[in-house]
């Protein structure tokens, strides 16, 4: 059980929201919790001036720099709720004794059906239809089916796997791009073609990123990769903000190669109101909430908690 007086920071909302359901647990450990208010992820300079009074945290998309890490002086463990932790310096941590974890696998299904869902109104620009029906208005938008179109897929992780299982059901041919042994054994369960980057960039008619981010896929979406991608196509991204050049996603999207795109996730959190890619209507914007539903969030906070509490006593 972890020392008495042990101090946990929760900088995840959606760890946040469902701390009421955890809250025994927390109280049985005798565990002082701290629940700072949070919009999307704290700062570093607002992480610098909390860190450094904590033992254990469960933190979200936090910038958890090195320079933030350097406070850490009681911190043993990072629990990360959700899959990514690109936002975690691993070395900085490993030099300070931290241990990270994370929660892969549990919202696989929750964002595929988002990007599927994305996928849909773009095709048929169901929000325009919308907004167009609420202002009094009944415009009528010659849509793209989907059926028969090629839908490429960046990342067969269990999100990616999850898209590609409903694509299949929409009538798309899916193919996707991973290196790992296991994107491998997964295509060859889905009986769907792996193929190389420039080749799934030039055959996809929508591409979908669910690929984690590292140094290897920042910006894989720049000028050169949309340049590759059909005349009139679609972009979802599901996955991380960073993937994508947003001022080569603009340029593309007012030359009018890219059709349309959908990002639930943005290289700065929220959108910033000065930022190009609010001038095209024919996109689609979300809150980096494509995992956020009830039972989800559950999931990951349990997997969570577990890793956190695991941690405080290993320590």
């Amino acid at each position: 059980m972890s020392a008495r007086g042990d101090r946990v920071l929760i900088t995840c909302r959606q760890m946040q929201n469902c701390y009421e359901e955890f809250r025994p647990a927390f109280e049985a450990r005798a565990l002082d919790v701290v629940l700072p208010a949070v919009v999307q992820q704290p700062s570093e300079d607002e992480l610098i001036g909390l860190i450094g009074d904590f033992d254990g945290m469960i933190a979200g998309d936090d910038p958890l720099t090195a320079r933030v890490l350097e406070h850490a002086r009681r911190m043993r463990i990072i629990s990360k709720w959700g899959v990514g932790t690109n936002g975690i310096d691993r070395n900085a941590a490993d030099l300070a004794g931290i241990q990270v974890t994370n929660t892969p696998a549990v919202f696989g299904d929750e964002v595929a059906d988002v990007a599927l869902g994305y996928v849909v109104m773009l095709a048929r620009q169901l929000h325009r239809l919308h907004e167009s029906v609420k202002a009094g208005g009944w415009l009528k938008h010659e849509g793209r089916t989907l059926a028969g179109n090629t839908l490429g897929i960046v990342g067969l992780g269990s999100i990616g796997q999850a898209v590609a299982r409903r694509a299949v059901g929409f009538g798309l041919q899916v193919i996707a791009h991973d290196v790992t042994d296991a994107a491998r054994q997964a295509a060859a369960r889905l009986r769907i073609a792996l193929v190389s980057r420039d080749d799934l960039f030039e055959r996809s008619d929508v591409l979908v990123l669910c690929c984690p981010l590292t140094s290897q896929t920042r910006r894989l979406v720049d000028a050169r990769s949309l340049a590759l991608m059909p005349p009139a196509s679609y972009l979802v991204n599901v996955a991380r903000g960073a993937l994508v050049d947003e001022a080569a996603l603009a340029q593309a999207l007012e030359s009018g190669h890219l059709a349309a795109a959908a990002l639930d996730v943005f290289e700065e959190e929220p959108l910033p109101a000065s930022s190009r890619l609010r001038a095209f209507d024919q996109c689609v914007f979300g809150s980096h909430n494509g995992s956020n539903t009830s039972q989800a969030v559950l999931r990951a906070s349990a997997r969570a908690v577990e890793n956190l509490f695991a941690g405080l006593r290993r320590a």
